[in-house]
């Protein structure tokens, strides 16, 4: 799945307005950015449209913006924190209609190298709606060529994602992919079509119903499927097992038997937990101190919880990954915000940065455990987007990335 887009390698951005879909879908406490990763993530794609003479016109979402447009979710904090990183002024337009006459003023006044952020697109309502059509319209008026590289959104058909490229081909202009987009293509489309085996893949977070059609997809392609995380339960219930009061989906028991059986099929390993850190009750807050203990998986008592794997458990799994020459990882295997209950997504992170294989870390909760716990740079890739690479995982066409221009 190289898919063969149109990179910005491809186009010839001189004397051209590029626009460039950006992820600055950063968070924010007290108007300060707390984890700048997208905005770093976005900087090659820039800073080769600003050498190569481009008019880099700059747009992303923050926040999902359910009260209307409002100055907590502006990107004005994105804007200076582009300018100190770019080391150039970005010019930000904050007017709440995004693309109004303050845009095209400032579009009209730039020179070849100039860099402008447009406002919270989600400032303009609902832009997956019928509205998005003149938005993406709008959009596209103020460029000549489009790159997209924000795969976070890259699974949604917005206006300012996939809508806009339409109005850009119809007016002559190209739409390729920026350089976080072709890597995380590269990376999550070579391990799901193509990855180099042994290939491990390793799934945890609360719900089996999230993970529903990854997990069937994953078993066709991968040689052993480990599953940890709340959404274990509900198969270790399928196996007949007493798990107390752990989080289950009772409506999934008949499918994770079906999944137990396919894996038994297809000759594919499928590893559930073989014991269970168990505590009275959730912890409130969420990083209180809690009492725990270890048992065997299939002696979990009534009234307890499980909240993360156990220490035999963490072995297996990490022996596992051990002989793999592919790993992805979606989703922890624990309540990894409590430091107690960290132990278990802290072995998997471990095992996955002593190894040689090419390890991808499939967004959400499971980069920001790695990036949490000190293990970020062991990783060969981490994802920017949480449910975009769950989408590409469940082998899902992305909008953001079909609309691209193929080579």
């Amino acid at each position: 799945m190289g898919l063969n887009k149109k990179s910005v390698d491809d186009i010839n951005a001189k004397g051209k307005r590029v626009l460039v879909r950006c992820d600055f879908n950063v968070p924010l406490k007290n108007g300060e950015i707390t984890d700048e990763t997208r905005i770093v993530a976005a900087l090659p794609t820039i800073n080769k449209l600003i050498k190569d003479g481009g008019k880099v016109i700059l747009c992303s979402h923050l926040g999902k913006v359910k009260n209307g447009p409002n100055e907590k979710e502006s990107l004005a904090p994105v804007a200076k924190r582009l300018s100190e990183k770019l080391g150039k002024e970005v010019t930000f337009v904050s007017d709440y209609n995004v693309t109004g006459e303050a845009a095209t003023a400032a579009v009209a006044a730039m020179n070849e190298g100039d860099v402008i952020l447009l406002q919270n697109t989600r400032f303009r309502g609902a832009e997956e709606t019928k509205n998005g059509e003149a938005f993406s319209k709008e959009l596209a008026d103020l460029a000549d060529l489009y790159v997209c590289d924000a795969f976070g959104s890259s699974h949604r058909a917005h206006a300012s994602v996939a809508g806009v490229t339409k109005c850009i081909t119809a007016k002559g202009g190209e739409n390729a992919v920026g350089y976080l987009m072709q890597k995380e293509i590269e990376f999550l489309g070579n391990a799901v079509e193509n990855p180099v085996r042994p290939f491990v893949a390793i799934l945890g977070g609360a719900k089996v119903a999230d993970k529903l059609n990854v997990i069937n997809n994953l078993l066709e392609k991968c040689d052993t499927l480990i599953i940890g995380g709340g959404m274990a339960f509900t198969f270790l219930k399928a196996k007949g097992y007493e798990i107390g009061n752990s989080l289950v989906d009772d409506e999934k028991l008949e499918y994770c038997k079906e999944m137990m059986d396919k894996a038994e099929k297809l000759g594919k390993k499928l590893l559930l937990p073989i014991d269970t850190t168990i505590a009275d009750s959730f912890p409130n807050p969420i990083d209180a101190e809690i009492a725990v203990e270890v048992v065997d998986a299939d002696q979990i008592p009534a009234g307890k919880e499980g909240l993360d794997i156990g220490t035999k458990t963490a072995e297996l799994f990490a022996d596992a990954v051990k002989s793999a020459k592919t790993v992805v990882w979606n989703g922890p295997m624990g309540v990894f915000e409590n430091p107690v209950l960290a132990k278990g997504t802290i072995a998997v992170a471990k095992a996955l940065a002593e190894t040689e294989a090419t390890t991808i870390i499939g967004g959400g909760d499971s980069a920001a455990a790695v990036n949490q716990l000190g293990f970020a740079d062991k990783m060969s890739h981490i994802s920017t987007g949480g449910g975009a690479s769950l989408e590409f995982l469940e082998g899902k066409e992305l909008p953001g990335v079909m609309a691209a221009d193929d080579k």
